[in-house]
């Protein structure tokens, strides 16, 4: 018998969402750095075996909207909520359970299971963690509470092994070579946009968005073209930085990354537009890929 289903990731902002998936797949599919709204998209990564199959989905952090983009990042959220055959709510040990209450109701009130999952416990020490596990109990009763360290890989094993335990005999829904439902390009989007995450302060990289115009792949090498999108003129200069050393920097440390993820050689060439307020137009917004109501 062969099962197969979808594992969706939610949880609020920072928890360790991508850093979960990657752990759980073995791979780097989802960028994973320590600021908040690092995933923007619903991306999905698919575990295959002989007798089974599960696609997970990491999704951006649950967040209150404050302009249009965060709304179909909050989108892709509540619509891993409809369609999980396995639920994984992530939560840390800093994180109190009082957070988002009315997504946490649409958690309790789901049909399918719900693993609870206590991230970052080796920042924590077991009187609060027992603390924790009760106050969690408490919001979400019919949760499975499983304490975790994505980082660290523990506990990840006894997770995949619920998992397994838990899906339903189904078919597989995709191929069983195929990892991921994104294309190649989005990946190269998601190593820039990782870069600039790091390397840029404060308001920054949540004006930004990546596009590759072109990707011309060889036997052994890629050609590749990306522009990055900023809001304003200010952040087009500060992107590009003295001399071009910042976005030089920036091209360098992706190149180096889609190397590793591709097995090729690299050839990037990126560059700087501005696009003003494109975070609240539904146009650009759609153009970019991001889900509207």
């Amino acid at each position: 018998m062969h099962k197969a289903g979808f594992v969706n990731i939610v949880g609020n902002p920072n928890v360790g969402k991508s850093t979960l998936m990657n752990a759980l797949l073995g791979e780097r599919i989802s960028i994973a750095t320590f600021k908040a709204q690092t995933t923007r998209h619903r991306i999905m990564g698919i575990y295959n075996a002989d007798d089974m199959q599960i696609v997970f989905s990491d999704t951006p952090g649950v967040l209150k909207p404050a302009y249009k983009l965060q709304e179909s990042m909050l989108n892709f959220s509540e619509s891993a909520l409809t369609d999980a055959d396995v639920l994984l709510y992530v939560t840390d040990v800093v994180e109190t359970p009082d957070k988002h209450g009315d997504f946490l109701q649409k958690v309790e009130n789901m049909e399918v299971p719900v693993l609870l999952l206590i991230n970052k416990i080796d920042l924590s020490n077991q009187e609060k963690l027992t603390e924790l596990v009760e106050a969690w109990h408490a919001v979400l009763p019919k949760a499975e509470i499983i304490p975790i360290s994505a980082a660290a890989k523990f506990n990840i094993g006894y997770v995949l092994k619920r998992i397994k335990e838990l899906l339903p005999d189904s078919p597989p829904y995709f191929d069983k070579d195929q990892w991921t439902d994104k294309p190649a390009r989005f990946f190269v989007t998601e190593i820039i946009r990782e870069k600039i995450l790091l390397y840029y302060d404060k308001e920054i990289p949540y004006s930004v968005e990546v596009v590759v115009e072109q990707f011309k792949e060889e036997a052994k090498k890629i050609h590749i073209n990306a522009v990055i999108y900023v809001e304003r003129e200010s952040q087009k200069g500060i992107i590009i930085g003295k001399q071009g050393k910042a976005l030089k920097k920036v091209a360098t440390e992706a190149r180096r990354d889609v190397e590793r993820f591709f097995g090729k050689t690299i050839f990037l060439e990126t560059f700087v537009k501005v696009d003003k307020d494109w975070r609240n137009s539904d146009k650009e917004l759609r153009n970019f890929g991001y889900q509207l109501d």
